[in-house]
């Protein structure tokens, strides 16, 4: 063990000047020495390195907990993020399975389904209770696997681009960075998504087609081809990457300024079951604003994956400009908002499990901060 000379001196005097043996007074006094070596260690390793990333990063860094079983950064770090991000979507999507059947059907068939209540009770004369639940197996699979890439390549991309803006000016750009990151994330998410959700939408919505994706899949497939899975990919896209922008973004907003105005005590002195609370909050209000802006393109990739031969050009026509905006939108809200605010919840919920702090309310250092100025010149 490498000591320093203060702490030679201060082990010596506690030798000498004890009452107590001299065995029992060593045992003791290596034992607080390590105490002090460890508190010297962590400081030591809180100033700027080398490689310029202290005092720049978008992420907070981990609390001093001897239970933390995960670090910042390493490749357990974003694998624990993307089993984060798993189990949050995979479990949130398939518990709001009937609300997503009834805004379906909705969407394809308004003349039917006029409404939620309306929609639900023909839904449920039709195919009985168990038909609010058509769909559920793509549905988990489907979006497990995008909230797996979603959240994991997020966490990836914001650091990622932290380092390209630099020191002096990620503070400025953070917000860029959510947009940029979220969007980079999404944009790989949706190609696992696609296929899952082109299964999910026609069962849904043709009755008769499949009980499933077991035999909707190969149906599917025989029908239109493995790139007819594919068919709603840029209309997903299209609802999916502004969506996710809005989600990450949003909510890395709204948790910040809920900790700067709304709660009288720094983040890392509040507890575990506040944090959580105010990333449920925070994800509930970016799910209602995700909603809104993600819904034109909702509406598309639902007509388009219930007809074989339809095209944007024709679903725009059949809807309408104004039925593309409002169509189905409340009951969205609803769905989105309880959605997002869950995923967020139970993300952050697995993160403090495995020994992280949960996402956003700590402001990126600013490029005026001694650890930035510091660390421009390392």
């Amino acid at each position: 063990m490498d000591l320093r000379d203060s702490d030679r001196h201060w082990l010596l005097a506690t030798i000498l000047y004890s009452e107590l043996s001299p065995s029992a007074t060593r045992n003791i006094a290596v034992e607080q020495l390590l105490r002090r070596s460890t508190r010297s260690a962590d400081l030591d390793d809180s100033a700027p390195s080398n490689d310029g990333r202290s005092g720049r990063s978008l992420f907070p860094e981990a609390p001093s907990d001897p239970k933390k079983k995960i670090g910042m950064y390493p490749p357990l770090f974003y694998a624990a993020c993307t089993a984060g991000g798993l189990v949050s979507c995979g479990l949130t999507h398939m518990a709001v399975t009937p609300l997503d059947l009834v805004k379906c059907n909705m969407q394809i068939d308004p003349a039917k389904y006029k409404s939620i209540l309306s929609g639900s009770i023909a839904l449920l004369k039709e195919q009985g209770l168990g038909g609010f639940f058509k769909g559920w197996v793509p549905t988990l699979l489907g979006y497990s696997a995008q909230g797996a890439c979603k959240f994991g390549f997020y966490e990836f991309f914001k650091n990622y681009y932290s380092d390209m803006a630099g020191p002096e000016f990620v503070e400025k750009y953070k917000t860029l960075i959510y947009l940029a990151g979220s969007a980079s994330a999404e944009l790989i998410a949706d190609v696992v998504l696609c296929p899952m959700e082109a299964v999910k939408v026609r069962v849904q919505t043709q009755p008769g087609f499949a009980r499933g994706l077991s035999d909707g899949f190969p149906k599917f497939v025989k029908s239109e081809g493995y790139t007819g899975l594919y068919k709603g990919l840029v209309p997903l896209w299209g609802r999916q990457i502004p969506y996710t922008m809005m989600k990450f973004a949003s909510f890395e907003t709204i948790v910040e300024m809920i900790y700067k105005y709304a709660i009288p005590v720094p983040k890392d002195k509040c507890s575990k079951t506040t944090q959580l609370g105010v990333s449920f909050a925070g994800g509930y209000i970016a799910g209602i604003l995700c909603a809104v802006v993600s819904h034109p393109a909702d509406n598309l990739v639902s007509i388009l994956n219930n007809a074989k031969d339809a095209t944007v050009g024709d679903a725009v026509r059949k809807i309408g400009l104004w039925g593309l905006f409002t169509r189905g939108l409340p009951l969205r809200i609803v769905m989105i908002g309880t959605l997002t605010g869950a995923q967020w919840g139970i993300y952050d919920a697995f993160k403090v499990f495995v020994g992280l702090p949960t996402t956003g309310g700590v402001s990126p250092a600013s490029a005026d901060s001694p650890a930035v100025k510091l660390s421009k010149l390392t």
